[in-house]
């Protein structure tokens, strides 16, 4: 009788120990629950300190476990670097098998890895930024209102120009520079309906030549403010613009920059011997801001999986860079003003030319 009392005694003891160590355990199936909750990114081939989107991803990612006390690594957050497009299922297999709570892949290039992923892992939550994946429950896809964005540096190249002429190189035609064509004549437009806004296309983004090509020719023919949204090649629109104040320091000449500030890109020392700068400002889009609220929302159990969410200027997630110092106060005056028109709705931008 005692020997069955203590089996029975035995067994209760380790039924219990068995229930709060299940307790104690982190619930996989508990996607986007505060306890324990980790996150992780994909890079895309530019790295994480890419000076673009990965690394203010990162800084978001960052900045996140900072807030919510957690620490870098498969406990916390984590980054995932690809050397080679190769990398992108690797990378995003190997945050599955790591059990993250949710998983981005940065960038439009890691679109076909991360369907392909998403959809043999149906469980697992997952991000695409600045690209849409359609009816997946599982993954939530992050864009930004860029014809907002580019409506605002194109009410600084409205005020700011002297000539009355203004530029837009584009990379290659499609719905995203859609946007940022749209956005810039329409607020060039807002506040000087006389300018002339010339439009061109290098057909490319990786091509620099073409770039400072279409820039010579725009720049000659009295263009004194150029918006470019075109990668790669918008880096010849600072070379050539560049090349002209080096040569004359008293000629005007402005390029706005896009995706991150790029005040560097801009720095030329001139035969006076002194240093300027030819970015007038820079049309930015904070990932950072994109992927921490989404973490935010997954951490809370309101994942928003199979919908396309979109940051723009009511999160400050689009909009000018932090360098002003080459616009004037009354111009950065008429960029609020504007700027709360289009967050109140007043003002509805153009998302196609």
């Amino acid at each position: 009788m005692k020997k069955r009392t203590f089996a029975l005694a035995l067994t209760l003891i380790l039924a219990s120990a068995l229930v709060l160590g299940a307790c104690g355990s982190k619930d996989s199936g508990s996607k986007g629950s505060d306890k324990d909750f980790t996150v992780a990114m994909v890079t895309d081939t530019g790295g994480v300190d890419d000076r673009s989107f990965n690394q203010s991803a990162w800084e978001g990612l960052k900045e996140f476990g900072k807030e919510n006390d957690m620490k870098k690594g498969q406990d916390g957050y984590n980054y995932l670097q690809s050397a080679s497009e190769a990398d992108y299922k690797t990378n995003l297999n190997t945050a599955v098998r790591s059990n993250y709570d949710l998983i981005f892949g940065i960038g439009y290039k890691l679109k076909e890895a991360l369907e392909t992923v998403s959809k043999q892992n149906p469980d697992n939550h997952f991000a695409i930024v600045d690209d849409v994946i359609n009816d997946r429950k599982n993954v939530a896809s992050i864009g930004f209102k860029d014809n907002d964005g580019s409506f605002l540096v194109g009410v600084v190249a409205g005020l700011t120009t002297k000539t009355n002429k203004v530029g837009f190189v584009g990379g290659v035609k499609g719905a995203v520079i859609d946007r940022f064509e749209a956005g810039f004549v329409e607020g060039v437009k807002a506040v000087n309906p006389d300018a002339k806004i010339d439009v061109q296309y290098a057909n490319d983004f990786a091509k620099a030549d073409k770039g400072q090509q279409i820039a010579s020719t725009m720049y000659s023919s009295g263009v004194d403010v150029i918006f470019h949204a075109a990668g790669g090649t918008g880096n010849g629109v600072f070379a050539e613009a560049k090349n002209l104040k080096k040569k004359d320091p008293s000629r005007a000449v402005w390029v706005i920059g896009v995706d991150r500030d790029q005040w560097d890109e801009g720095k030329v020392t001139a035969n006076d011997g002194k240093e300027y700068n030819v970015t007038l400002t820079s049309e930015i889009k904070r990932v950072d801001v994109a992927v921490k609220d989404l973490s935010k929302r997954a951490k809370k159990g309101d994942f928003p999986g199979g919908e396309k969410i979109e940051y723009g200027l009511d999160k400050d997630a689009v909009g000018l860079s932090s360098h002003q110092d080459n616009i004037s106060k009354d111009v950065l005056q008429k960029v609020d003003e504007y700027k709360q028109k289009i967050v109140d709705g007043d003002i509805k931008v153009p998302e196609k030319p």
